[in-house]
């Protein structure tokens, strides 16, 4: 595992959107454009909502990656996703994401089409980090 260092920390600290990659049934990747929110050395959280094929893949094999980006830097975490499926836990945890990604007046907009969904965390346990475009690498 590469060491996160603080330009590294900063830089999935920040609301970038992140591209999470699954296994699809028959071994190619599936990708999807989400919002997460990077917790601390070990765990980036996600949230999605029942019915989706990155929740099937994902409770078939945890393995996952997301990549963030930023032109030609980025950040990819490599490891496995725990699921948490407490609606109560899932739906303040997709509230905090709409609040960071856009704003609290907008996201307060969105949370009742939030409530009305069945929602899980996602918990991608980091394993490995690859980066490139930052000093040092």
């Amino acid at each position: 595992m590469r060491k996160l260092t603080p330009a590294l920390r900063d830089f999935l600290a920040a609301p970038r959107f992140g591209v999470l990659a699954t296994i699809a049934p028959d071994g190619t990747p599936r990708q999807s454009v989400m919002w997460y929110e990077f917790l601390d050395e070990e765990t980036i959280l996600m949230n999605t909502a029942e019915g989706r094929a990155k929740l099937h893949d994902l409770q078939r094999d945890p393995r996952a990656s997301l990549c963030v980006a930023d032109g030609y830097r980025y950040v990819t975490v490599i490891g496995r996703v725990q699921l948490v499926e407490d609606q109560e836990r899932a739906q303040a945890d997709i509230a905090r994401l709409a609040i960071r990604y856009v704003g609290e007046q907008e996201a307060n907009a969105w949370i009742p089409q939030f409530r009305a969904q069945r929602r899980v965390t996602l918990l991608l346990r980091i394993e490995r980090i690859l980066a490139h475009g930052f000093a040092g690498n």
